[in-house]
């Protein structure tokens, strides 16, 4: 049985988060927990509250929104895509990191899917600051589901990557696992500012992913271009591209493609979704 993990806020964004998730593992055994974070600071903004109106506070809180997370798990039963799944609601009152954290490790997660939407105006970036903080701090392949996006299934998998690290086998099973699920293809994207040769190393790694991919139905694209976010959008549009999948610890590509701060042209960010894999 899968074990996924869904922060929700109760907003559309999120909501849209959880529909995707259950339509993607609509054929899968899944026990899917819904988690609600209260921040900490939200009981601390009082000095003058005693500890005892303090705790009552809380507990209000918690129940509160456990109530809440019963009635979004309500509305899931009544559509179930899928008897096998199970849903439990969980509300708790911590610093957001810490909280995944301990959800990922208490219950063994094997994703998280979080939705995510870029701030506007002069701070516009790709992602949210929460699923920034959670791809950045929690080694747990997360999918990051844009405000946008539609749920289809992912037939056409682009996975950017420049060669100079290696790959964890563990990392690439989840990628794996997903291409088999949907019998997608997987096409590996290298872009360069001008046309080079890879090196001895970046040959050695690139002959892996092809070795580690031989039973699945995937290519290799070279693109040269100044603009890694213009590639990768061009490339996106030319190939129907239904996912991103990229290697956390690929530092150099992960910040530019997710992290950029100008994305005005970049429309990849508002609907295509993400898969971080992590080791």
């Amino acid at each position: 049985m899968r074990q996924i993990l869904i922060p929700t806020d109760f907003s559309n964004n999120s909501w849209n988060a959880i529909n995707y998730g259950l339509q993607f593992f609509k054929k899968s055994k899944c026990t899917f927990y819904l988690l609600h974070i209260i921040p900490i600071f939200s009981f601390s903004e009082s000095l003058n509250e005693s500890a005892n109106s303090s705790a009552d506070l809380q507990e209000q809180l918690l129940t509160e929104k456990q109530a809440d997370l019963q009635e979004v798990i309500d509305k899931i039963e009544k559509n179930s895509l899928n008897p096998k799944h199970r849903f439990i609601g969980v509300a708790v009152y911590d610093f957001f990191i810490d909280a995944i954290r301990k959800q990922v490790s208490d219950n063994h997660i094997d994703m998280i899917v979080m939705g995510t939407k870029g701030a506007s105006g002069l701070k516009k970036v790709a992602i949210g600051s929460n699923t920034g903080d959670v791809i950045t701090k929690v080694k747990c392949p997360l999918l990051a589901i844009p405000e946008n996006s539609q749920y289809l299934r992912p037939k056409e998998i682009a996975f950017p990557t420049d060669f100079h690290m290696g790959f964890d086998l563990k990392v690439l099973d989840t990628l794996l696992d997903i291409a088999n699920r949907n019998k997608a293809i997987i096409r590996v994207l290298y872009i360069s500012k001008k046309e080079e040769s890879l090196s001895l190393e970046q040959t050695k790694n690139k002959d892996f992913l092809n070795d580690y991919f031989s039973d699945l139905q995937h290519s290799f694209h070279f693109v040269t271009g100044n603009k890694m976010e213009a590639a990768i959008q061009s490339f996106t549009e030319r190939n129907d591209i239904d996912m991103i999948a990229m290697v956390a610890k690929n530092l150099n590509y992960f910040q530019r493609i997710l992290f950029k701060p100008a994305v005005e042209e970049i429309s990849y960010h508002t609907k295509i979704p993400f898969l971080v894999l992590h080791e």
